[in-house]
């Protein structure tokens, strides 16, 4: 009896009829998100970027091993990293392509649905600090929003490309927050936005009033050419310690 509901598991595996649960393997699924994780909160201060090798030293695992070289050449971060080890293992992105925002180093991780890297960019953010929108904050004339409420806010994100008020393309993370992610823009000359971006700080890279700014090159390359026509998942990571699930 063993042998034959053995027998039965393998052919629904082979067939994609299991359940979710029963596809998950190895101990990252069975982690929590690291989107809620309390324990990476004393990295919420600091930049903390991992480079590859460092990676090589930082994964014990050797299950997981595999996860962690979809960052190829790539630095990241250990909650990045474990994010991205995170979706793919418990299938959160439900086969969409998806988007890791590290708002702590600001940087922007792009992956097509198995968690193969598309590409990576430095991002500008929301000039405030923060994890969370103002409510109503997508209703506001941008001259009436204060320099405290401009966050980037955290969380998980279904996103869709599409245009602006100009006609420009964007990817729309929440429509309702007015929350995208675009080419950078020129802005006011005082802004200083391309100059913010290929500097190799993240400290200078916080301006925008939420939205995320990318490189020209990165929206058109990996952005627009991968993730049109269908629906995508953006994740933001916090950058404090008191963002909490909802």
């Amino acid at each position: 009896m063993t042998s034959l509901a053995l027998f039965l598991s393998l052919i629904l595996l082979a067939t994609g009829c299991v359940p979710q649960q029963m596809v998950k393997s190895g101990n990252a699924s069975s982690k929590s998100n690291p989107m809620y994780d309390t324990s990476y909160s004393k990295e919420a201060d600091v930049e903390f970027v991992l480079g590859p090798k460092a990676a090589e030293t930082y994964v014990s695992n050797k299950a997981f091993a595999s996860l962690q070289d979809k960052f190829k050449s790539e630095s990241a971060s250990r909650r990045t990293r474990d994010m991205a080890d995170w979706v793919v293992s418990s299938r959160d992105n439900r086969n969409m392509p998806f988007a890791i925002i590290d708002k702590v180093n600001a940087k922007v991780y792009a992956f097509n649905p198995s968690g193969k890297l598309y590409g990576a960019a430095p991002v500008l953010l929301g000039l405030a600090k923060g994890d969370y929108s103002v409510p109503g904050i997508g209703d506001k004339p941008l001259s009436q929003i204060k320099r405290s409420e401009r966050t980037t806010p955290a969380g998980r994100f279904v996103s869709k490309i599409g245009r602006n008020h100009k006609g420009k393309e964007i990817l729309w993370v929440d429509y309702d927050q007015a929350l995208s992610l675009h080419p950078v823009v020129r802005g006011v000359p005082s802004d200083r936005r391309a100059q913010r971006l290929s500097s190799l700080t993240s400290s200078d890279n916080r301006i925008s009033f939420g939205c995320i700014n990318v490189p020209k090159p990165f929206f058109k390359n990996v952005i627009s050419e991968k993730y049109s026509g269908q629906s995508s998942v953006v994740y933001i990571l916090p950058e404090t310690k008191q963002f909490k699930k909802s």
